[in-house]
């Protein structure tokens, strides 16, 4: 559908005629691309049978979309002044609730149980803040597995990051964190030009896939989020030099042996099974 609501005249229009402006302590960027818009609801397939969870409605031009496919759609704002605003420019449905409140903050599975439970399938779609996009994500991933799809708009470099693939720049602790719960696709690029106002770096459309029963298992999960941290502290040291501060030499050389691991390997050159055999060797041998 073509929406009514997210065209840069509209935009303009709507800040001026409410005495609104991008706020950059909540990283307000409003996207004005009708294109991309349809793109990133495209991509979650939605409908009716859908409850879809959005962060940061704005003004509302992915709400709009997502209100005309989804069966509910669930909105969390943390500025208080877009609110009054998003609900007039969506005054055509009553199938979505606007909360506000931060969603870092945010009970999400008593939310999710009080007002999704009617709903087969549970996605996120939104257009994230950028400066809290990663405590965003693996928030959620930690504290729900009630939703099943991710999309997501987000700096073009966290996108990479999160879609990196093991001997690459962009392979990191956030790769593997991401690959443990889910499939990670990206989308499409957007361009810094198509955003009022338009941020200082390109985006990125990435999709999240959770999986429908668990792919990997650590023996601890805690342990294991913090270890693939550590082991990316700095990409430049060699694994050992890397976890050396928080483990034993003798027990370091010992797992890497055990496990058919060179000494001199660096963290980027390893995938996710590796790192979960590497937590799970130091779980059973501390």
């Amino acid at each position: 559908m073509q929406g009514k609501i997210g065209n840069t005249s509209f935009v303009n229009k709507a800040l001026k005629d409410n005495d609104l402006y991008a706020k950059k302590k909540f990283g307000q960027n409003f996207l004005t691309d009708q294109n991309i818009l349809s793109t990133i609801v495209d991509s979650a397939e939605i409908d009716k049978d859908t409850a879809v969870i959005e962060i940061g409605p704005g003004l509302g031009s992915l709400t709009e979309r997502l209100c005309s496919v989804a069966g509910f759609v669930l909105c969390y704002e943390i500025d208080g002044d877009l609110i009054p605003v998003l609900k007039n420019n969506l005054k055509d449905f009553n199938n979505y609730e606007v909360v506000h409140k931060d969603i870092l903050e945010v009970d999400i599975n008593k939310d999710i149980d009080e007002k999704l439970a009617n709903y087969k399938k549970l996605y996120l779609v939104a257009n994230l803040p950028y400066y809290i996009t990663t405590p965003i994500i693996l928030g959620l991933l930690s504290k729900t597995d009630k939703i099943k799809r991710y999309v997501m708009m987000m700096q073009l470099e966290v996108a990479d990051r999160i879609c990196g693939k093991p001997k690459t720049k962009d392979y990191n602790a956030l790769s593997i964190a991401i690959k443990y719960r889910s499939d990670a696709t990206r989308v499409c690029k957007v361009p810094r030009t198509v955003f009022i106002p338009a941020p200082n770096v390109d985006s990125a459309v990435v999709k999240l896939d959770l999986y429908p029963d668990k792919k990997y298992q650590a023996l601890d999960e805690k342990h294991f989020f913090d270890f693939i941290r550590l082991c990316f502290n700095q990409r430049r040291k060699t694994l050992v030099n890397n976890l050396s501060g928080d483990y034993s030499k003798e027990l370091i050389n010992k797992m890497l042996e055990d496990n058919s691991i060179k000494p001199t390997v660096r963290s980027e050159e390893l995938d996710i099974v590796d790192f979960i055999n590497l937590s799970n060797y130091i779980v059973n041998n501390k």
